[in-house]
């Protein structure tokens, strides 16, 4: 049997990492197959040890035929049922023809709410016991922009004079520095230009948010925390699923949403207007209008990243 790291990365694995992970996987899952194999263990721990037994050795989400991807979110549900006793609804959707998806940021209209932050925290299912938040506002005081110097952790009523805001997120860059480095394979750029993670594959060693020039990643140190009465249902695989402790997640452009035809999260929640998303491959679209009409700029255009979220002003 074909190593997978090979396969996604056409490199093999060194033997001690080849022998760490077969000892790991080995331990827990002698302990999986000790309790589906328990005559006296209740029908429904049985099913679920089989279910987490399945998921421990499921491949990489990106190399998965069609019926496979359907097996495994049909797992994720069951077991998700199993565990809470509530249903969710995992899709799979993938990326649409002729589609870029594209972000735009006009910075005269941030006012600072911070609704977009709390629209995403809700939408993605990020966890509030430590607070995690993919989007940041930063306050910049006028004739300044300086990220160094801004306030991320603003206390008082806004706007506040002598001030503008900027947000910032994952842009999910065309030339995504986060994936050159990933050394399992765990992270990718989809063809519609959203960068992914599968969470499953994730080993959590952080060698992305190293990468990354736009502090966009977080880590979980511990398990996230979203009250059942809170929790988003309507998930997908590679987005706004459940994580675990020990892994990296992201902005994914609201992937649930957006594979369905609707506006991020953030988008959709600011007061303002200050928030464009659309189609780059769509020359009627806002965000081409915005891109051919205005002065945009995009940060650290000097890295290569090419970024596809841009920056304007009225």
């Amino acid at each position: 049997m074909n190593n997978p790291f090979q396969i996604l990365q056409d490199k093999p694995v060194d033997r001690r990492t080849a022998l760490e992970m077969a000892v790991g996987m080995l331990t827990a899952g002698a302990g999986l197959a000790l309790t589906s194999c328990n005559p006296i263990a209740s029908a429904e721990s049985k099913e679920k040890a089989q279910l987490n037994w399945q998921e421990y050795f499921q491949g990489n989400f990106r190399l998965m035929s069609e019926d496979e991807k359907t097996t495994t979110v049909e797992r994720l549900e069951r077991l998700h049922e199993l565990n809470t006793g509530s249903r969710i609804n995992v899709a799979k959707s993938g990326p649409r023809e002729k589609v870029l998806f594209g972000y735009a940021f006009n910075i005269s209209k941030c006012r600072g709410y911070m609704d977009c932050v709390r629209a995403c925290v809700k939408e993605n299912n990020q966890d509030r016991k430590n607070d995690v938040r993919y989007i940041r506002i930063h306050e910049h005081k006028n004739g300044q922009f300086a990220f160094e110097e801004a306030n991320d952790e603003f206390f008082h009523d806004v706007p506040a004079a002598g001030h503008f805001y900027i947000g910032t997120q994952c842009f999910h860059c065309q030339k995504p520095p986060c994936v050159d480095v990933c050394p399992v394979s765990a992270t990718w750029m989809e063809p519609d230009g959203i960068v992914v993670v599968d969470y499953n594959w994730c080993i959590g060693c952080r060698y992305c948010m190293a990468a990354c020039p736009y502090d966009a990643r977080r880590f979980n140190w511990a398990d996230p925390m979203v009250p059942a009465e809170e929790l988003n249902p309507n998930q997908h695989y590679l987005g706004n699923r459940m994580r675990r402790k020990g892994v990296v997640e992201k902005c994914t452009f609201c992937i649930q949403r957006t594979r369905e035809g609707a506006n991020p999260a953030c988008v959709e929640a600011c007061p303002t207007g200050a928030r464009v998303f659309g189609n780059l491959l769509d020359p009627d679209s806002e965000i081409r209008w915005i891109l051919k009409n205005k002065k945009v700029f995009r940060l650290k255009e000097d890295l290569g990243t090419e970024p596809k979220f841009w920056y304007y002003m009225d």
